[in-house]
């Protein structure tokens, strides 16, 4: 589908008129990022996956700006309209998390309710997001010296070994999940995070607590950093839920499937599998 801005490479998958799915992947991920879930969801939605900006075969037509997450919401919007999809369930992961409250908070009209998977409102002071930048920075530059495939697996592992990832490396598909991370760009990575990082967002956070779109928060039982900010955050929005999922870190559908999908199912008042 392409508009002046994007050309984004994205699959709708139609399920007799079942409700549909918008998924957002976190960074360095791309459509293929919740494939197992959506098997284990089977024919019960329609689902549309997607290349955010920056990451897989997605072309991103206009300037850098159109990397920043109010251009990017704008253009996920835009293709909603494009696909005749009015009304919507959301489910984002970390960097797609961010995006995702910010598309509720500023379209909630379009969604009727929005999974969060470790995800957050941005961060709250000007002095934060600056302190945020100057690292998004430092790791920018090691992304744009990853001109091999072995340079940039060799950044893939360094990233999985940050603490919120937990054991994330001893999973038995760990390796299948860095193959698919390797055909993003890094120049177009870096971009991403330049334009969209945490330290770049506006901070979501005054806005929450005016939210009148039904949210589930889902945080790892191991990843201590987002299991504070999301009960912050469900402390804020009144009509919100909150689910520390067993066995996971920050990536939770990828470690823990199952009760993933189970806790969509719940929300999404579907029968549990």
């Amino acid at each position: 589908m392409t508009n002046k801005n994007y050309q984004f490479n994205y699959s709708l998958i139609n399920n007799c008129n079942k409700p549909v799915i918008l998924w957002l992947h976190g960074f360095m991920g791309n459509i293929d990022e919740f494939d197992e879930v959506i098997k284990l969801l089977g024919n019960n939605f329609s689902y549309l996956i997607l290349d955010l900006p920056g990451h897989g075969k997605t072309q991103v037509l206009g300037g850098n700006e159109y990397y920043l997450m109010e251009k990017t919401a704008q253009g996920l919007i835009d293709l909603l309209d494009e696909l005749q999809i009015p009304k919507c369930f959301l489910v984002g992961y970390s960097m797609g998390g961010r995006l995702a409250l910010y598309l509720t908070l500023h379209f909630p009209e379009r969604f009727s309710q929005v999974v969060l998977e470790s995800a957050s409102p941005g961060l709250p002071t000007e002095a934060e997001r600056l302190e945020r930048v100057k690292r998004d920075a430092q790791i920018a530059k090691k992304l744009a010296r990853s001109v091999s495939k072995s340079d940039f697996g060799s950044f893939l592992l360094n990233w999985y070994n940050q603490p919120i990832f937990g054991n994330i490396k001893y999973h038995p598909e760990f390796e299948t999940m860095l193959e698919s991370r390797l055909h993003n760009q890094p120049t177009e990575l870096v971009k991403s995070l330049q334009f969209m990082g945490t330290g770049s967002q506006p901070s979501l956070w005054d806005k929450l607590k005016d939210n009148q779109v039904p949210l589930l928060f889902l945080v790892g039982e191991h990843d201590e950093k987002f299991i504070e900010i999301n009960r912050e955050m469900a402390k804020i929005s009144q009509v919100s839920k909150l689910n520390i999922i067993s066995d996971s870190a920050h990536n939770i559908h990828f470690e823990n499937t199952l009760e993933f999908v189970q806790r969509l199912q719940e929300f999404f008042s579907i029968t549990s599998l």
